[in-house]
């Protein structure tokens, strides 16, 4: 009998390229330390002048001129100062903040449904001049508000809404950037098939672009609506020229006039502090709230 030799079997071994993509292509540890550092940089670049004021709002005036001013005082006066912010004057800080409240949360949400029902409609509708209209408006991306502010006032005090909430909050209600943005989303994002499966239906038009249309935006939308709300809550010049009744301030106008009276009276330094510390936490509320529909919606189409 003739003996045959059996080759020994071997477990065929995966290299590394078949275990699945090689997500780290193009990526070098000496380029990610470098982006790690800036994004280091960059961030404390938001993140410092933010821990100033609340270092500087838990000293006293004495304490804000003669201890670091990156470090807190043996006196904590956070309470304290925050207690005189919005009890001076009657309470005028709590006017300033609703103020505030109403120029910028109905201003940044009409100007996010105006500008997503204009630029869907500059999208997703053919007519004759629409290129036109588009550039028209794009082009007010170009001017600064400083330029319109005074023939607003010429044109408001002519109506006799100088000096009104009208005259700030109608200007805050347009957004040519916040146009431009859903135009550019909805023609990417929102399907024609699907509108005119849904007109087979029997939709009408606005049903179409309430139920589908801002519901496919709703990424661009919460950009454009944190886009307006931090610049409305952070106008100055506006008010500044609209107004005169302190009763309608805002808060940064609010704010300016109590840091005019600092030489004056000292202690307007930690009225000034205090209200400065209160009047960052709704914009660091509405984007902790709204990030997580701004992560939803930028990912919806990945699972699709």
């Amino acid at each position: 009998m003739t003996a045959t030799a059996t080759k020994p079997t071997t477990t065929p071994v995966r290299s590394k390229a078949s275990a699945g993509p090689d997500r780290s292509a193009g990526l070098r540890r000496s380029s990610t330390i470098i982006v790690t550092a800036l994004l280091v940089v960059v961030a404390l670049y938001f993140l410092i002048p933010v821990y100033w004021v609340f270092v500087a709002s838990t000293k006293s005036t004495e304490d804000l001129f003669s201890t670091n001013g990156f470090w807190f005082a043996p006196t904590f006066s956070l309470w304290e100062n925050i207690g005189r912010v919005v009890s001076y004057d009657d309470g005028i800080f709590g006017r300033w903040f609703l103020n505030s409240a109403i120029y910028a949360g109905v201003g940044a949400l009409l100007a996010t449904y105006f500008a997503a029902a204009g630029g869907y409609a500059l999208a997703k509708y053919e007519f004759k001049g629409r290129n036109l209209v588009f550039g028209t408006i794009l082009g007010g991306v170009l001017v600064p508000g400083t330029a319109t502010a005074l023939p607003l006032f010429l044109l408001f005090s002519q109506m006799g809404l100088a000096n009104t909430y009208w005259s700030v909050l109608l200007p805050s209600l347009v957004s040519p950037f916040g146009l431009f943005l859903c135009r550019i989303y909805a023609q990417a994002t929102v399907e024609t098939s699907l509108i005119e499966a849904a007109r087979i239906d029997g939709a009408g038009e606005l049903r179409i672009f309430h139920t589908i249309g801002l519901k496919v935006l709703t990424p661009a939308l919460v950009t454009v609506f944190l886009f307006q709300l931090v610049g409305i809550w952070n106008n100055y010049f506006l008010p500044l020229v609209m107004l005169s009744d302190s009763e309608l301030y805002p808060i940064t106008l609010g704010l300016n006039n109590w840091l005019s009276q600092v030489d004056r009276l000292p202690e307007f330094y930690e009225l000034t502090t205090g209200g400065v510390l209160l009047s960052i936490i709704p914009l660091s509320i509405a984007m902790v709230v709204l990030q997580r529909f701004w992560r939803g919606g930028l990912t919806e189409g990945a699972v699709k």
